[in-house]
């Protein structure tokens, strides 16, 4: 059996995802290898396809029981034999279970890395034979990292304790260059095949929303009320917070739970469960939930506090939409966060570690807080800030994060700009943000007295701004390097590099803000993939997870781990009836097939046999069912779900464009939108970016060139005639772009095209 033929036998899976086959046939021909990959990429697939088919067992490295847990259940589902080995057993349970390991029971062992130092395990590793040591999570191997463990830097210990040095592969999500260096470093990995895939999380829809204390509960309670079929996980900073908002979702009748360290361990375990099992299909918790949790159907994370770094930002929002359908993060900011922060930063406990090497994590901890609150304050692309950090080049704008689709006025404060300046050279760099902006604003304030800001020059000199705008300028300088933020406990406001300022033709400019109505406070509509269900395919989708949820019951299983949605809409999809068709169901491997299988398709059969020609995908029809696969002159799938009806191309009524709502300029994206939610026809396809651009490549209006190697939308000299403009733009981290904007005039050209009878050619 060669890797692909495992995968498809014990996953369900006919193809591996972008680097997983990379990283396999790095570590089948006995290379080290390194994989950075995003939450919900395939990392386990990467090492437990090459643990069946290398000759011993595979050791897999892992921080957290729950993580551990669920893979080792996952596996034994797939119906490949794994373990764990951590402190939830009894010293009785480790024996049995590594002497079943020695036996060959087992090819994959779920191993605690405190477990490493104890004699009994030592023992097991000396006498078996160990093809494979994978680390898990190895970002924290790194004290640079967000999340070091001390625990992991036994695992160098132990792999050169070994008679013979197995194969050494390494996983993590959350790892800039600098970190990726250390692991290879610190492991000590032998010339490995390292595989970057980037980080970005298309199905993923990233939004900061500036709220207070009381606007944030509102938010959320609203959000919630809205999204009352999914299920979600909501972060907070502390504990308080966790028990505050759970006390008033759950008075509202919401089936929440919620997750902290101050909970006991039965208590802990009962509320995750509920929350796995679908019980609960909401959580509150601290970050100390979450990690190794492989809950597929998690549709948003809202984290109602701002995070300490990016990377756990990353981390946990990534927790979100592991089955690849759109969800949401939504991330609830306020000053407050960041005091929060740096009082938990300051009780940060290093223990173990010298006295210079806290310096600088101490160092490094603030400067990740700062590139967090950075991502709060960005008018620019969320997405592409992101990746940024991770060292990802882009330009430009997604287009699908809550920043994109935010409307921007753009305000010249350059004069305003040089009074800022202005004040901190009059406090002399001794104060922080509030004392500045307070003094811009003449505000009446005891502690302006107290320090003499009432009697500088720029006491009040902008009180004809809002304090909002005042702020939104500061960040913007502190972007553009005008001024230094400084990174202690209590940070203070310093000049940095103003020449450029002396020239006339520099100008400080500031985004605001005017969220479309569509995508306000978080509500923006995302297609999903039951979307292509029509009615009576959402009733039975409905009813195989019912099915799925009673199997859960029986083999106290979660029910993702029967099989995720993803599967079962495939099941909608394909409507099979025999072995061979399940088996073409993506998830549906041969074990669970023999499990579970028969069960699914017999209700699927009566299904049809209550709903004869009943549409359960939309564009499809189904035909009558027999049973024998020979109903009528058609075969095979097509007896079931008939043939595909394909949509007709896009087109609007004439009653359809008088709804369109002309601006003076727009963006295609803006023009998409609107056309979209005009259209009243019925079985058509939407109309996209490349359908529009297209159009006006053919009327002549626009045109790509190749500009220093990358290709660029550009205005032909018709174009501009027309009026069509470009729009120059500068990302959050400097990279300058352009966006092309298109007047009345070739909106209207555009909305006549799209007129059409239903029977007239494009």
């Amino acid at each position: 059996m060669n890797a692909t033929e495992v995968l498809k036998t014990y996953f369900g899976y006919d193809t591996f995802r972008k680097g997983q086959e990379d990283i396999i046939g790095a570590i089948l021909s006995g290379r080290d290898a390194l994989a950075i990959m995003p939450t919900g990429a395939g990392k386990s697939v990467c090492y437990q396809v090459p643990a069946l088919l290398l000759p011993g067992i595979t050791l897999v490295i892992s921080p957290l029981i729950s993580l551990m847990q669920d893979q080792v259940k996952s596996l034994n589902a797939a119906g490949i034999h794994a373990a764990y080995i951590n402190s939830s057993l009894s010293e009785t349970q480790i024996a049995k279970a590594l002497g079943l390991a020695l036996k060959g029971t087992y090819k994959i062992i779920y191993v605690a890395p405190e477990r490493l130092e104890s004699a009994g395990f030592m023992n097991f590793a000396l006498q078996g034979m160990i093809s494979m040591i994978t680390v898990d999570e190895a970002h924290c191997i790194s004290q640079w990292g967000q999340d070091f463990r001390p625990s992991y830097l036994k695992i160098v210990d132990f792999i050169e304790s070994l008679p013979n040095r197995p194969i050494v592969s390494a996983f993590t999500a959350t790892a800039t260059m600098e970190v990726k260096n250390d692991i290879e470093c610190v492991l000590k990995l032998d010339h490995p095949n390292t595989v970057i895939t980037g980080f970005d999380r298309e199905n993923l829809y990233y939004s900061v929303e500036h709220l207070s204390g009381t606007q944030k509960d509102e938010f959320v309670v609203d959000y919630i009320d809205k999204h009352s079929n999914e299920s979600g996980i909501i972060y907070c900073a502390t504990r308080k917070n966790v028990d505050a908002l759970y006390e008033k979702l759950s008075g509202r009748g919401v089936p929440v739970t919620r997750y902290h360290a101050g909970m006991d361990n039965e208590t802990r375990k009962n509320n995750q469960d509920d929350f796995i099992y679908d019980r609960k299909p909401v959580v509150v918790a601290t970050n100390a939930f979450g990690m190794g949790i492989d809950k597929s159907n998690v549709r948003y994370v809202i984290h109602y506090n701002m995070p300490q770094s990016m990377e756990n930002y990353y981390q946990e929002a990534g927790r979100a939409g592991r089955d690849g359908e759109n969800s949401q993060c939504i991330l609830l900011f306020s000053v407050q966060d960041v005091i929060i922060n740096k009082f938990l930063l300051s009780k940060k406990e290093f223990e173990g570690m010298e006295i210079d090497d806290i310096e600088l994590v101490k160092q490094r901890d603030a400067q990740r807080l700062q590139a967090m609150e950075g991502y709060c304050k960005t008018t620019s692309c969320l997405r592409y800030y992101i990746l940024a950090y991770f060292g990802e080049k882009t330009k430009g704008s997604c287009e699908n994060c809550g920043n994109c689709h935010r409307e921007y006025s753009e305000i010249d404060m350059t004069a305003d700009a040089k009074w800022v300046i202005n004040c901190i050279v009059e406090a002399r760099g001794r104060y922080g943000l509030n004392i500045i902006v307070g003094t811009l604003l003449g505000a009446n304030r005891a502690r302006l007295k107290e320090v003499g800001a009432t009697s500088y020059k720029s006491y009040g000199i902008l009180k004809h701004r809002s304090e909002k705008d005042i702020r939104l300028l500061v960040d913007q300088m502190i972007v553009d390097g005008y001024i230094i933020q400084t990174q202690e406990e209590y940070s203070v406001l310093r000049l940095g590099d103003i020449q450029r300022l002396k020239d006339e033709n520099t100008h400080v400019i500031i985004r605001k803000s005017t969220e479309r109505e569509e995508t306000a406070k978080g509500n923006r509509k995302t297609s999903k993939k039951t979307d292509s269900l029509t009615r009576a395919g959402y009733m039975l989708f409905e009813k195989l997870r019912q099915l799925r949820l009673v199997i859960a019951k029986e083999e106290a299983l979660p029910p993702y781990i029967i099989f995720n949605d993803k599967t079962l809409i495939d099941m909608c999809a394909k409507m099979p009836v025999n072995k061979q068709e399940m088996l073409n169901v993506s998830g549906v491997g041969e074990n669970k097939y023999n499990r579970y299988g028969q069960r699914f398709m017999e209700l699927m059969k009566l299904f049809i046999a209550d709903n004869p020609g009943a549409v359960t995908v939309e564009g499809v029809y189904s035909g009558e069912y027999a049973g024998d696969g020979k109903t009528g002159s058609l075969s095979g799938v097509e007896q079931r779900a008939g043939s595909r009806q394909k949509k007709a191309p896009f087109r609007i009524t004439a009653k359809d464009a008088e709804k369109f709502e002309y601006a003076e300029y727009c963006y295609i994206s803006d023009i998409k939108d609107r056309l979209n939610d005009i259209c009243s026809v019925e079985n058509v396809k939407k109309v996209t970016f490349t359908i529009i651009w297209d159009y006006l490549v053919m009327k002549g209006l626009t045109i790509e060139e190749d500009r220093e190697g990358r290709l660029t939308k550009v205005q032909t000299e018709q174009g501009l005639k027309m009026g069509i403009k470009t729009v120059e733009k500068v990302s959050q981290n400097g990279y300058p772009y352009q966006l092309l904007m298109y007047p009345e005039t070739v909106q209207k050209m555009i909305v006549e095209y799209f007129i059409r009878d239903e029977n007239e050619d494009f």
